[in-house]
């Protein structure tokens, strides 16, 4: 129900303003408290992998903090641009603060940068929404584990020409690919990169908001308080 009304307030442009380790417990914080500093977007905007860019990534991530009310945070999405009209690439990994993470439930994430790109503590049931509910995994219908992430499994960008961020996240049709993390480390395989939670494989068919559900996703974002 939460997610149905999130969802169609931002349809229709409401402003909301603006194996791993276990986790661990830093003194329990009720959903959407000030306390929690990392979640997964309980919707995406719903254009797919379009975005608005960073920009409008972190924006998405601050309306749904705050109708959650937590959005005095400095929220940042989780994602990588490449190199392109004479612009730098831009790493994940450098967004996002120095940590500590953690979620609704005031579970622990990862205490650093290198912590999060190591042994963090993110399963399917520590990476809640902002709302404190679980994401849908593998094995669950529909399944949303597929987040956006664009970035290598160290949170860096990626080199070269192939596109792996849809445009720098302003695509959303039948051109372009993204590189996409499972949330719940399950994968087709249990072969390293399937089970990434930043770096499992790319979205096929595309940048559309189909292309993403066709290979489970429903163009969610990993959001962190960079303050």
């Amino acid at each position: 129900m939460i997610r149905t009304i999130v969802g169609a307030a931002l349809a229709a442009g409401v402003l909301l303003s603006a194996g791993p380790a276990p986790a661990q417990t830093s003194g329990g914080s009720a959903g959407g408290s000030a306390g929690m500093s990392f979640f997964i977007t309980s919707v995406g905007p719903g254009k797919g992998a379009d975005l608005g860019g960073l920009e409008g990534a972190d924006r998405h991530c601050r309306q749904l903090a705050q109708a959650a009310g937590a959005g005095s945070r400095d929220w940042k999405a989780y994602l990588s641009t490449q190199a392109a009209g004479g612009q730098p690439a831009v790493n994940a990994r450098d967004r996002i603060g120095s940590g500590p993470w953690q979620n609704a439930k005031g579970q622990v994430i990862a205490r650093t940068v290198e912590d999060l790109h190591a042994t963090n503590g993110l399963t399917k049931q520590t990476g809640l929404t902002e709302t404190g509910e679980t994401v849908e995994g593998r094995g669950d219908t529909p399944n949303t584990h597929d987040i956006l992430t664009g970035s290598q499994p160290d949170g860096t960008a990626f080199a070269g020409a192939e596109d792996r961020t849809c445009g720098n996240w302003t695509r959303s049709g039948a051109e372009g690919a993204a590189m996409v993390g499972h949330h719940d480390r399950m994968g087709l395989s249990d072969d390293p990169p399937a089970r990434s939670w930043n770096s499992s494989h790319l979205t096929r068919g595309g940048c559309s908001q189909d292309a993403l559900k066709g290979t489970g996703g429903a163009g969610l974002l990993y959001c962190f308080a960079a303050d």
